[in-house]
């Protein structure tokens, strides 16, 4: 749909790796078809490798690949995340909550910190036996959402139904994106929001480059095997190795 209205569409898939293997199937393209036969739109499957939060280290620096590339937009399928997962929304300018209906976990997911940074909940597979369920999981999420603080003052979080099968409710959910854009770029919100996650990503990356930066380190990488078997053994809890490794650090000149 969006690329017949001209539009260059990226989608940066994340999976999540094993944590036995550390492979992923990376299989994303198989069930895009259309999409993937589309010469405007271009999909990326990338692997989580241990990296928390349902994207990969790299989705920034994707991201901005691809709108130098000339993509207009950027769509990131995160991992199902879970109550504290989403990291994602540190990274995009809408941030969208899929959820099915007949889930089981209607009340858990209301509960859940990811609701309180949606920006449009949809509720798929609306079709079928599971109209009445998707309709009821909406109402609960619109009465949920009435509860939540406010993050914006010029947009309130949507739930709307859709199906990828009849195609209900697509539409639809294209016109809120649209309308959430025209609303943060008009207040300065969105200018706003993007600036603060440059900030995010600098303590990101900084965060991950002290940590590397810890573990080659000398004097730290010689300790850590040795600490690492009193800790498996029992005879040195992990709060006294870890400030051992850091005193270590500290210590180094």
């Amino acid at each position: 749909m969006l690329t017949e209205r001209g539009h260059k569409i990226s989608v940066l898939a994340v999976d999540p790796s094993s944590c036995a293997s550390g492979g992923s199937l990376l299989g994303d393209k198989t069930r895009m078809i259309e999409l993937s036969k589309d010469m405007n739109a271009y999909i990326r499957p990338s692997p989580t490798s241990g990296t928390l939060g349902g994207v990969t280290r790299t989705t920034n620096e994707a991201i901005l690949l691809c709108e130098g590339g000339g993509y207009d937009m950027i769509l990131i399928e995160t991992v199902g995340v879970g109550q504290s997962e989403f990291a994602v929304a540190d990274m995009v300018d809408m941030f969208v909550l899929l959820l099915p209906p007949a889930g089981g976990d209607e009340l858990q997911g209301i509960k859940r910190g990811i609701i309180e940074m949606a920006d449009l909940v949809a509720i798929t597979k609306s079709d079928g036996d599971l109209i009445v369920p998707a309709r009821r999981i909406q109402a609960e999420y619109v009465s949920a959402l009435k509860l939540l603080r406010k993050r914006s003052e010029v947009w309130s979080p949507k739930v709307i139904r859709i199906s990828a099968k009849t195609g209900e409710g697509i539409t639809e959910m294209w016109d809120k994106m649209k309308e959430f854009q025209d609303l943060m770029l008009a207040s300065g919100e969105l200018a706003a929001k993007r600036r603060k996650q440059q900030k995010v990503w600098m303590w990101n990356l900084i965060q991950e480059n002290v940590l590397e930066h810890f573990k080659t380190h000398p004097l730290v990488r010689e300790q850590i095997p040795l600490l690492e078997r009193k800790v498996l053994s029992g005879s040195l809890s992990p709060g006294l190795a870890a400030d051992l490794l850091l005193n270590t650090f500290k210590n180094r000149e």
